[in-house]
């Protein structure tokens, strides 16, 4: 049992014209952040979730795989999605086709994935590096979705490298450009996800614009991100990987940002057997029984880590193709084993190490305007940021 207390935190975020309760967002993550992991996440506690980042060139040109991305759970009534794209022109459609189409209430654009894939293209968080190109991105964004009254705010990391940074540039670029709200992951793209966030970036930031900045990078634990805050003056966090296994998490950080001392209970492997077996049926009635089933083997490592099942128990959950079967092998865990503190603050998902480089255009590095120069994504190329 832990005791997490809050005072002069946030309580709420605005954006725009949408409230959120908790000044918390849950952070688009490639084959995660679906729609059945947004509703488990929603119904442990209140913030803003994201749904899978999707390419604005695939969108516009209709890719199937792009629009089946593009579902939301029934009693999802903030919609928000996260867009990537390199093109001002196709950017600018596509926030409009989202906001037009599918009656998003707030859109996201993406400025921070180290992906190779994506930085050797220019987009991610290759593309602040190019200021001029930046803020015509931005522009025709923010002329879309202004259109719907639908806040538009930008995720994006330090820079490419300690010799290349761009996220102070980036945020006077965004707050010019009629951006409401710049969520800062506090790493390089060399970085990618290993070593430490740096903080005291996100507290720069603050210091340096005047509208929202949103900390991201390393929130283990509730506690984490109230210091975050406490240290940075963020107007509320973003929470990735720390979230893997853990929807719980949301009630902790709800809890966390009420204002009020709370007490919060570690669930025990029996309440976290509950939680995988809903969000299996959530996963289930979204996709089908097969896919829901294979979607949700992924997510068995996260839900376990630290606890004491055996090798061949977790195995067979890992190959798990029918609900009927994961609920019997979920009965086979220990009801009563408590959940294991060791994990608590430990680092959850990716990590790996410093990219040796960052995969660049050729000459990208030769100046920093770019304007009317990008370089065309995959239509249905996708990634989590």
């Amino acid at each position: 049992m832990s005791v997490t207390t809050a005072a002069s935190l946030p309580t709420e975020l605005v954006l725009g014209n949408v409230r959120v309760e908790t000044p918390v967002v849950l952070a688009p993550m490639a084959g995660i952040t679906n729609a059945a992991y947004r509703r488990l996440c929603a119904e442990q506690g209140a913030g803003l979730y994201v749904c899978e980042m999707i390419t604005s060139r695939g969108l516009v040109e209709g890719d199937e795989t792009t629009k089946k991305m593009l579902v939301f759970d029934e009693l999802e009534t903030v919609r928000s999605v996260q867009l990537y794209g390199t093109d001002p022109k196709y950017v600018g459609q596509a926030a409009e086709i989202l906001c037009n189409e599918y009656g998003v209430a707030h859109v996201d654009l993406n400025f921070g994935c180290p992906v190779p894939k994506v930085t050797r293209k220019g987009g991610g968080g290759a593309l602040p590096w190019k200021r001029g190109l930046l803020a015509e991105v931005l522009e025709a964004a923010v002329a879309a979705t202004s259109k719907y009254d639908v806040p538009l705010t930008i995720k994006t990391r330090k820079g490419l490298d300690d010799d290349h940074l761009t996220y102070l540039d980036a945020g006077r670029i965004a707050q010019e450009s009629g951006v409401t709200a710049i969520a800062l992951h506090g790493r390089t793209v060399e970085q990618a996800y290993s070593g430490t966030a740096d903080w005291d970036a996100i507290a720069e930031l603050v210091d340096h614009v005047d509208i929202p900045v949103l900390g991201n990078g390393d929130i283990w634990e509730a506690k984490d991100a109230v210091r975050m805050v406490e240290q940075t003056g963020a107007a509320g966090v973003v929470v990735g990987r720390g979230c893997l296994g853990r929807p719980w998490l949301f009630r902790d950080l709800a809890a966390a940002f009420s204002g009020t001392p709370t007490t919060t209970v570690l669930p025990t492997l029996g309440e976290v057997r509950t939680m995988m077996l809903r969000h299996a049926e959530l996963l289930c009635e979204h996709m089908g029984e097969e896919r829901g089933c294979k979607e949700f083997r992924k997510h068995v490592s996260w839900y376990l880590k630290g606890f004491r099942a055996g090798g061949t128990l977790r195995h067979s959950l890992a190959l798990v193709d029918s609900l009927a079967t994961l609920s019997a092998l979920l009965d086979e865990l220990d009801p009563d084993e408590a959940f294991p503190v060791s994990e608590l603050g430990a680092p959850r998902g990716r990590q790996g190490a410093p990219r040796k480089r960052v995969v660049l255009p050729e000459g990208w590095l030769d100046d920093q305007d770019g304007r009317g120069i990008h370089v065309q994504e995959d239509a249905n190329e996708a990634t989590g940021g």
